[in-house]
């Protein structure tokens, strides 16, 4: 692994993400999604029909290993073993950020893992602040040298604004996106990294024809709580600190995506989940992926691929309960599962429309 500074910045944030308090004090919402009990399903858990399409793929569960930090010594470990247990599971799997690529072309073979996921969805990963940086053939590139069925583009603003290090350039991303977009013919997924999509994002996303967003909302890991941690940030700690709760709520994402987009696009749930009730409550809200990050690390850094092939085992039992439990056959019935909303998903979501256009 070269000596970069990139490289140990990712090596710090793996380190920190595994062991240190890195979540919202705030929660995703989604415990204020309430689903109406039926104790007469009349279904059977087997013929339940779980299965998604995805990047022109189907998947066996509407899953994903969502990008992690990449560049770091432990890469390619992560990846290879996180890679198997979505083949093995038939979930989607995104590595981690690829930037250090653009500087070291050397370290490709840690991010080449199509070999361990040979028929799943495999997907790339860069910042959207490198579009501005890069041309956008060199950016496909990135995603064509691992065999990537498309990239994932990040958004992290608020986590660059706390790093010494990071960018202080976002003019001109959207244009950068849907220059990507064209080039490589929409297989794009554009993504927040813990503080959420709000509805003027989500409007913007949508005027380019982006496909697939992961709202990666507010509520599970916070990268500027992450950067809190990083000694080397220095005066931007006291920052870091001050926004570490920054974001727009999961759930509150979730339901802002699925009344802007139509039902040709794909919308991705993630941001603190951690149960497969947490992907049904999600679903419902409209949601057709949920992703998991950070539990999913932490389960392979302590259990290995075995114990996470289980952990993904137990998340498709839990949400097939809460399918069965609101008898719904597939995943089509399950976004039309009659729901309770909680007073605080409630207070926030009336909020959120009537201040939502005032600040395009």
């Amino acid at each position: 692994m070269p000596d970069t500074l990139i490289s140990k910045r990712k090596s710090e944030h793996l380190r920190i993400v595994s062991d240190d308090d890195v979540t919202h004090h705030g929660t995703t919402l989604l415990e204020d999604v309430k689903l109406l009990h039926q104790a007469l399903p009349e279904l059977d858990v087997e013929e339940l029909d779980v299965s998604v399409k995805f990047f022109g793929k189907t998947l066996s569960l509407p899953f994903m290993i969502t990008s992690m930090t990449g560049g770091a010594e432990y890469a390619e470990q992560l990846n290879r073993g996180l890679a198997r247990v979505a083949e093995n599971m038939g979930i989607a799997f995104a590595v981690g950020s690829q930037r250090v690529m653009l500087r070291h072309p050397e370290v490709t073979p840690q991010f080449a893992v199509r070999k361990e996921i040979p028929t799943g969805v495999l997907l790339g990963n860069i910042g959207a602040v490198q579009l501005i940086e890069v041309p956008v053939d060199t950016v496909a590139g990135l995603a064509e040298s691992i065999d990537a069925d498309g990239m994932c583009v990040h958004l992290n603003p608020a986590q660059e604004l706390v790093q010494l290090e990071g960018s202080r350039r976002f003019q001109g991303l959207l244009d950068g996106i849907a220059r990507l977009l064209d080039r490589m013919d929409g297989k794009i997924l554009v993504k927040e990294t813990g503080a959420g999509l709000s509805p003027q994002t989500l409007e913007r996303l949508k005027t380019i024809g982006a496909p697939v967003v992961d709202v990666a909302g507010a509520g599970g890991t916070s990268w500027t709580k992450v950067e809190s941690h990083r000694p080397t940030n220095g005066p931007l700690q006291r920052s870091a600190e001050v926004f570490a709760d920054w974001g727009v709520p999961t759930a509150v994402s979730v339901y802002a995506a699925r009344g802007i987009f139509d039902e040709n696009a794909c919308i991705i749930a993630s941001g603190g989940m951690l149960t497969g009730l947490d992907a049904a409550r999600a679903i419902v809200l409209g949601a057709d992926i949920a992703g998991y990050a950070r539990v999913i690390l932490k389960e392979f850094m302590e259990h290995g691929y075995t114990g996470t092939v289980q952990f993904v085992e137990t998340l498709a039992h839990e949400l097939k309960m809460a399918m069965l439990l609101t008898g719904s056959s597939n995943l089509r019935a399950l976004k039309k599962a009659p729901i309770v909303l909680g007073q605080g998903l409630r207070d926030y979501l009336d909020s959120f429309a009537r201040t939502s256009g005032e600040n395009t």
